[in-house]
């Protein structure tokens, strides 16, 4: 099967102090880990495509160390005020060109975490389409996902071509070893340029999230301790009891 990945360059957000360093969005790095390992089972290509500028190349070269074959780079320096309306119309832009058998995206990406991508460039391709996919595996030529559901688990079955969003549960993402690095500086990148993108929305400014109050303990007789529950929460919380 012919696989494109779409991945996002991120912020990384597991140092304590922003650093302003970029890397693979979590969910889009398990996206490539699970097509890598149904290539390496069943054959077929693993391409990348990605919208950032000039310096999310050192992004691409890490998922192409990973295993990728080959990727595509739209360069957008305003990349990173696009919202999911003009990231999907950007990708299909370039995917309707192009015939692939699975499209897959992680469910979201780790800096806005919207979650809307995916769905989005979905409808725009025509694809069938399931989120926050845990396992996938291919049967003939369709696409068997396992996804994780509100009460559990579901399984479906994809004819292709479908589009999928993986979670980052699915699998634990390979390092890519020093062959694989030295490989990748050899791998094509295609830059390509994109006027498309049309933005709903936009980001009027961010702000820490406020702090909770500290909670309250009260000691006092079962009795008394249910009437000043109750009083509480009628009259301070304005639950209706």
């Amino acid at each position: 099967m012919r696989f494109c990945v779409c991945i996002k360059q991120v912020p990384d957000i597991s140092t304590a102090v922003q650093t302003g360093r970029m890397v693979l969005n979590a969910y889009d790095a398990s996206a490539v880990e699970e097509a890598l390992v149904l290539k390496e089972a069943h054959g077929g290509s693993v391409d990348l495509l990605l919208i950032g500028p000039e310096t999310a190349r050192e992004t691409i070269r890490k998922a192409l160390a990973m295993g990728a074959d080959s990727a595509t780079h739209v360069v957008r320096d305003d990349a990173g005020d696009l919202d999911s309306n003009a990231i999907s119309e950007i990708l299909a832009e370039h995917l309707n060109g192009h015939a692939y058998d699975v499209v897959a995206t992680g469910k979201q990406s780790q800096d806005t975490d919207s979650g809307l991508a995916g769905s989005m460039l979905a409808e725009r391709l025509g694809m069938a389409y399931t989120s926050n996919a845990v396992s996938l595996a291919i049967e003939g030529d369709a696409l068997v996902v396992t996804r994780q559901g509100d009460s559990g688990q579901e399984v479906l079955v994809l004819a292709t071509p479908c589009l999928v969003t993986c979670s980052n549960d699915m699998n634990n993402p390979r390092i890519p070893s020093l062959k694989g690095i030295m490989a990748a500086k050899r791998k094509a990148v295609n830059q390509v340029q994109s006027e498309a993108g049309q933005r709903m929305t936009t980001v009027e400014g961010l702000e820490p999230v406020p702090s909770r109050e500290p909670g309250q303990t009260f000691e006092a007789e079962p009795q008394e301790l249910a009437t000043l529950l109750v009083d509480k929460l009628v009259n301070e919380a304005r639950v209706d009891l």
